[in-house]
């Protein structure tokens, strides 16, 4: 049997009030020595999964190539 778990939602945009609730969870990324507390929007329909670059970047996970090219933009 599955244990269900339950999220609460986020109102997104207070003018809008219950139209802009969304279920984000609590996350601690880690890499290396690094730790990073985000907030990840829980989408059970969806087939990709997004890092947001700037957390990539507090991370340091490896984006040495894609800094320099974003600067090369």
């Amino acid at each position: 049997m599955v244990d269900k778990v339950r999220f609460a939602f986020t109102v997104i945009n207070p003018e809008l009030g219950a139209l802009s609730t969304l279920p984000y969870l609590p996350l601690i990324l880690t890499y290396q020595n690094r730790c990073v507390s985000v907030s990840g929007l829980l989408d059970t329909g969806s087939s990709v999964n997004v890092l947001r670059y700037e957390i990539g970047l507090r991370l340091e996970a490896g984006l040495k190539c894609m800094v320099s090219l974003k600067r090369d933009l």
